[in-house]
Order: C-alpha cells, then structure tokens, then sequence
C-alpha cells in the first residue's frame, strides 16, 4: 500500500491539543468541528493522574442540565465511528475501508489539553490506542501566531518525517529547529511503530488576540480535505469567519499604528506571491517599513519587534 493509499483508503486519526500548539484556537476549533459532523463516539479517554499539573491546568466545576455539580478535568479523549447501535464500530478484518467524498467512517480523532509531563508515557499510551484502532496514517494539526496579516488568506504549511509521504503528496520537511509541543513527541512515536504522519499548522496573525479564529479553523479543514478526500461540512464557520475579518478591520480604522502595520503585512505577502518577488525585493520592502518607523518604537523595544506567542509554537515543528 502506498503512502497515499495511507491517507486515502486507510484509517486516520486527526490529532490537536489544546494550548502551545493551538494559537487561536483553531487547531482544536477544527477537530471539534470534525467531531460535530461525524457520526463519532469516545472510544478511549485517558487517565489524566499521571500527565497533567492541576495548578496548571485546573479541572472546572460546571452545572449539568438537570441541575448537579461535577468536575470536568483536563483529559484527552479519542472518538471513532460509530455502528449502527451507536457503539463504536469494531475493527473490520478485511482491512481498512474505502474513502469517498461522503464515507467518513475512516475518520478517528484526538483531541484535549496539551499533558504537562510524562509525554514519553503518554506518547507510547497514545500509539497503542491508535494502534489498536488500526490506524494507518496521522494527521497532526497546529497553529502558531506569525506575522501576517488577518485580511489574506490564511497560510498552512503541510510537512512529514517520512520520505514516501513526502513523495506521493508532495510535502516538504520540516526544517525548524527549535522547542516543540507534544505534537512532535506523538509524531516521533508514530514514526517509530511504522505510522506515518502529516502535520498541518496555520498561520495565525500574532496582534488578533480574541480567539477562536473561525477563519484559521477553515483553513486548516480546507487544507485537511486534500489529504483525507472527504467533503466537510463547514456549517457557520464562514459566516463567522468573515465576521471575525470585519471585526478587525473596524478596529483598524480606528488604530492608525495597527492600520500602518497591517499594511505592511499584506504588500510583504502580496509580495511572496506576486510572480516576480524575489527575496531581496521583499527583504528590502520591510526594512524600508522599520526604518519608517523606528521612532515610534518604545526605549529599549527592537524596531519591529512582535509579542512571543504565548499559545502557539515560534514556527513549525
């Protein structure tokens, strides 16, 4: 079976978490978004004891509908298809189903809150549970906070460590080096019990600070039906997108800096995509940028300088 026979006729798990890896909250935004349109149930939920800080990451106490008290602690939760009884649907001996652009009975996800320790254990725990559920591909989905302007289209950068992926679905690797979430660990592991991996990250605009970002949510679902060949519903994720885009545009018009910055942004992208854009032309469009501006930097502050991401990886892992 080929690589792209992996990613079309197998079974996928498509894997987000929420917190470094997910600025705006779209890499989680687009799992739960999955999880509404697909005929999923839980199938695995592992313990939380042993991977998270609760000073960290604190449970929630919430009011259910029929009145009682209970706590929610940080989890993550594995869902699959469901039979027809609701339960979720064993695994077929014959080996893995057909996609179409309406079957998505091959579609597992993973989603919940990034552990804070043990993630060797919990990376190990996580690939017997896909290993179980015959997975024969995973697709990892992260977004991180870049200079970029909120009015483009937003950027997703799609790569693996494994060398066929990146032939049959011509993707690039990864060359960042640097931290990385947990994201990278389950890869890894993936890797080494013989299930490949793609890993999706959106571009989100680092001075958007209201999340989530439908708009980055969307890009990432569009970006994912390449690879898995199925159609999903988008529901009132446009409408809230172009909202979300409206919203900062009026604040813009009222905050010359950030009109002036955003501007900016969008000539560098238009210039990336222009046919004729060179390195050089757009180096120098930006530097012409900072020099303008130095003297509004505050004393001490690097011309230019943005925040460090707070929810989000400084680049692709």
């Amino acid at each position: 079976m080929t690589s792209t026979d992996l990613f079309r006729s197998g079974r996928l798990l498509v894997v987000a978490f929420e917190g470094w890896n997910d600025a705006g909250e779209a890499a989680s935004g687009a799992v739960k978004a999955l999880k509404e349109v697909l005929d999923v149930v839980q199938i695995a939920d592992i313990d939380p004891e042993d991977y998270y800080d609760f000073q960290l990451n604190r449970p929630q106490i919430e009011t259910t509908d029929d009145g009682r008290r209970v706590l929610r602690w940080p989890a993550v939760t594995m869902f699959g298809p469901a039979n027809d009884d609701g339960l979720p649907r064993e695994v077929a001996p014959e080996g893995p189903l057909n996609v179409s652009g309406t079957n998505h009975d091959n579609i597992y996800l993973l989603v919940g809150t990034e552990p804070s320790r043990g993630w060797r254990t919990f990376a190990t725990e996580t690939m017997d549970q896909a290993l179980t559920a015959d997975i024969t591909g995973i697709i990892m989905l992260g977004a991180l906070l870049a200079d970029v302007p909120h009015s483009r289209p937003i950027a997703v950068h799609a790569s693996s460590e494994n060398a066929q992926v990146r032939e049959e679905l011509g993707i690039e690797r990864s060359t960042y080096e640097g931290p990385v979430g947990i994201l990278s660990v389950i890869a890894a592991a993936a890797e080494e019990v013989g299930i490949p991996v793609v890993t999706l990250w959106a571009s989100v605009p680092h001075y958007v600070h209201n999340a989530p970002s439908p708009k980055a949510i969307l890009a990432l679902l569009d970006k994912l039906e390449e690879f898995v060949d199925v159609t999903i519903p988008r529901g009132d994720l446009v409408d809230e997108a172009r909202a979300w885009e409206e919203g900062i545009d009026s604040l813009a018009e009222d905050d010359e800096e950030m009109s002036t910055y955003i501007v900016a942004l969008e000539r560098a992208r238009d210039a990336v995509e222009a046919p004729e854009a060179s390195g050089e032309a757009i180096a120098q469009e930006f530097e012409r940028y900072l020099r303008t501006h130095e003297d509004d930097e505050e004393p001490g502050e690097e011309p230019g300088a943005t925040p460090e991401p707070e929810d989000g990886p400084p680049a692709p892992a």
